[in-house]
């Protein structure tokens, strides 16, 4: 544990030094700014990380939940626990999110700390974190181009096209497959089971803002097609989603 607690503490410290590194060369932009390029490589390494685990690795979550943790599981948990214990510090500290996040990163939180204190069932969290996370890279790239002034072009449209897919197929579809397997797992402890459940049904809160997003954004394409050689202009989208 005491080896656990050494890694976890790491990664808050390199966490918190990127974001101090990307904030002094960025001192003209935004705090904002230099959070989400620390949260966009947390997205990146660990999508990668995590889905070498549960594709390659193993073992496979759908079938060896409330299995014992691997060394790799193990650095994987601390490695995003540091992140989850940056992120929603710097949430509360700015008041830059809303309950549903906050709860997000609570159950995150809680989720990565049990399994690291009872040293099984990493496989199912890994699994979890993996269809939640690989929508972020997409997410930060919306929010990047944004604020560049490159959102409203074809760019914008493919990632906004990618973000909606993986989130309905790999966030909703792949994560309910993952909350039945954990149900119905004899291993899996039943608080890991609640915490698990109620991912997926924060996953649904999040649903809901994508899917009127999704809508809002189809209606702009049609007005813009409507009005075109009118005159009429495309109105412009806030740019700004919950983070996932």
């Amino acid at each position: 544990m005491v080896s656990i607690a050494v890694q976890v503490v790491f990664s808050l410290l390199v966490w918190l030094s990127l974001y101090s590194g990307f904030w002094c060369r960025n001192k003209h932009r935004t705090a904002e700014w230099s959070c989400r390029l620390v949260t966009l490589m947390h997205g990146l390494i660990v999508t990668f990380l995590s889905g070498y685990i549960v594709l390659i690795d193993g073992p496979w979550p759908l079938t060896h939940a409330g299995s014992p943790n691997t060394a790799l599981q193990v650095c994987l948990m601390c490695l995003t626990l540091g992140y989850f214990i940056f992120d929603l510090s710097w949430c509360l500290y700015f008041n830059s999110e809303g309950e549903l996040m906050i709860c997000h990163h609570a159950l995150s939180i809680c989720g990565m700390v049990i399994v690291l204190v009872l040293g099984v069932s990493a496989t199912e969290i890994n699994a979890v974190i993996f269809v939640s996370e690989i929508t972020n890279p997409l997410l930060q790239a919306r929010w990047f181009l944004r604020e560049m002034g490159r959102y409203h072009n074809s760019l914008g449209d493919v990632v906004d096209f990618l973000f909606v897919t993986l989130f309905l197929g790999m966030r909703i579809v792949g994560g309910a497959w993952i909350v039945h397997s954990v149900v119905i797992s004899p291993k899996t402890i039943w608080i890991l089971k609640g915490g698990v459940l109620a991912m997926y049904l924060v996953s649904l809160g999040f649903l809901l803002n994508v899917l009127g997003f999704a809508r809002r954004k189809m209606w702009k394409k049609y007005f813009a097609w409507k009005t075109e050689g009118t005159g009429g202009e495309l109105p412009k989208s806030n740019g700004h989603l919950p983070a996932c």
